[in-house]
């Protein structure tokens, strides 16, 4: 089964925030297995479910311990929603 998840992170009280969610996507694009596509708005992560749950949740979890003051903000969709385009 596939999962599709859009992440919103907001560190707080950061000075290099920038620095802090290109760590975090890029912890998430170094998974083989997982399709992460990011916008100016969040990033959205495609893959099996297990994979992309267990990776998404260790590294909220890394950013929680390192920093009492982030935000994550996700939605969670069953399947792979990579493909399908928005209706205008």
């Amino acid at each position: 089964m596939d999962i599709s998840i859009e992440i919103s992170f907001y560190p707080l009280a950061k000075e290099a925030f920038k620095d802090e969610i290109w760590a975090f996507i890029d912890t998430l694009n170094a998974v083989e297995g997982l399709t992460v596509v990011t916008n100016g708005m969040s990033t959205q992560v495609f893959g099996e479910y297990d994979l992309a749950m267990s990776t998404v949740t260790q590294q909220i979890k890394k950013v929680h311990q390192t920093t009492n003051s982030a935000v994550f903000v996700c939605k969670f969709i069953g399947g792979d929603r990579s493909q399908v385009e928005a209706k205008a």
